[in-house]
């Protein structure tokens, strides 16, 4: 087991491996930009090195720096968390080439999902299905129209190298397609430097469902149920659930064994997400996310877990703790994600937190890195939040959200706290009877202001 491990990451992530550092004895390292330097996870670290100025690409993701902040505090491991370098196959080289441990998946198997189209064949091959669409990059204009015509309309363009909604756009006709193809590929050349797409069937009332599932990196691999995430604006999630609403307990076994087996016959390493657009009992490969999810909270608070402490359990060799056969669902879990925006236009809103308050009770977690008097700096992303709340059934687990929501207080900023009040006013909400869409035609038909 190591001794010290360095989280490259900020805010309430860095603050959440913190915490499994501490109750596992391990030391932890918290690297930090010069807008970071009061941050609560900077506090809360056994140690603290500043690695660059605030923008990101001169400090959280500069990898020489993390390198050196590692030779500096002898930190054995490096913990990416998510978002930044936690799904760059390169930096995950760089920290091996240097006699550390990347504290996620191979390389590898980081290259081989990061790709799109390769992700796909991938997929097919291990038995996942997918979703029907073009065998790999679509290169001009006349290719994605016999495409459209041959799938039939509508259909959805996709970057190859693609993530978060850019480079992401719906042809619904021919007519359409022009635009959206050169609109799609410009998007993805200026999100990715990689102009490059590809075309999919344009599935019509899907639900987002994922798969969390975990592998030893020898062979062995489990499946810890699904989250829905369909409730997304412009592809951000913004609410999650587990388990979903919509999904039976013979589904989840059916699809979760596929997954399962898929990452055992990889030989994964670690924590991973394969995600799927679920519609009329059929489920449809979309990627796999090799790291830890903003929403992996749900899941722990179903099965009784801590999905860190395995991350760092597996990545120093040991076996996970637990097997499939171990595995049990208890109750339902719901988490909203709290960003630091004015609404309705959720246009950012950075500045001082005049007054916090965390809600508590049975059932209810805040992973925050907010306090008084914290200034939330304009440089990164706008999530300040997540609250996670834990209930016997899925109206326990709503009415515990509802209350805890009130008892939430962030002042000093505007935050998208009234969206979720809105939503549970809503009847769709309560019935789980909701799309990927739902949301954003919720919010065009002025739901915020109802």
């Amino acid at each position: 087991m190591f001794d010290k491990i360095l989280i490259a990451n900020r805010g309430e992530i860095a603050l959440r491996v913190v915490r499994a550092c501490r109750e596992m004895g391990i030391a932890s390292v918290a690297v930090h930009s010069t807008a970071d330097a009061d941050a609560m996870h900077v506090r809360m670290a056994d140690e603290s090195i500043c690695i660059g100025p605030a923008p990101s690409t001169q400090s959280y993701l500069a990898m020489p720096a993390i390198i050196s902040a590692c030779e500096v505090t002898g930190a054995q491991a490096i913990h990416p968390g998510y978002g930044f370098l936690s799904e760059n196959a390169r930096f995950v080289q760089i920290v091996e080439d240097h006699g550390l441990t990347f504290i996620g998946p191979s390389a590898e198997h980081i290259s081989l999902m990061g790709d799109k189209i390769t992700a796909k064949d991938t997929a097919a091959k291990l038995g996942i299905p997918v979703v029907p669409g073009s065998p790999g990059g679509v290169a001009s204009l006349d290719e994605a129209k016999r495409i459209g015509a041959d799938f039939g309309y509508p259909v959805i363009i996709k970057a190859t190298a693609g993530g978060g909604g850019r480079g992401m756009k719906v042809a619904r006709n021919e007519e359409e397609m022009e635009r959206a193809f050169h609109t799609a590929r410009s998007e993805a050349l200026a999100a990715f430097g990689n102009d490059e797409v590809y075309i999919e069937k344009y599935l019509q009332k899907p639900r987002h469902i994922e798969i969390q599932v975990f592998g030893d990196g020898q062979g062995g691999g489990v499946h810890l149920g699904e989250r829905d995430c369909s409730l997304q604006r412009r592809h951000q999630k913004v609410f999650e659930e587990a388990p979903g609403p919509a999904i039976t307990p013979e589904e989840r076994a059916r699809i979760g064994k596929i997954c399962a087996d898929a990452v055992a016959e990889m030989g994964y390493r670690g924590a991973g997400t394969i995600e799927f657009l679920y519609e009329d009992g059929e489920f449809f490969f979309i990627e796999m996310n090799t790291r830890l999810q903003v929403e992996h909270p749900v899941t722990e608070a179903i099965f009784g877990v801590d999905l860190v402490r395995e991350q760092i359990r597996v990545a120093s060799g040991m076996p996970l703790s637990f097997g499939q056969d171990d595995l049990k669902i208890n109750g339902h879990a719901i988490e909203v994600r709290i960003n630091a925006e004015k609404l309705p236009n959720f246009s950012p809103s950075p500045g001082k937190i005049t007054q916090y308050h965390a809600p508590g009770g049975l059932g209810v977690r805040m992973d925050s890195a907010l306090y008084d008097g914290y200034r939330i700096p304009p440089y990164y992303d706008s999530l300040i939040g997540k609250l996670i709340v834990h209930g016997r059934d899925r109206p326990e687990a709503l009415a515990r959200l509802h209350r805890a929501l009130g008892e939430l207080i962030v002042d000093g900023v505007d935050t998208t706290v009234p969206l979720f009040h809105a939503l549970l006013q809503e009847h769709d909400i309560h019935t789980g009877d909701y799309t990927i869409h739902w949301l954003e035609k919720w919010l065009e038909a002025g739901g915020l202001a109802q």
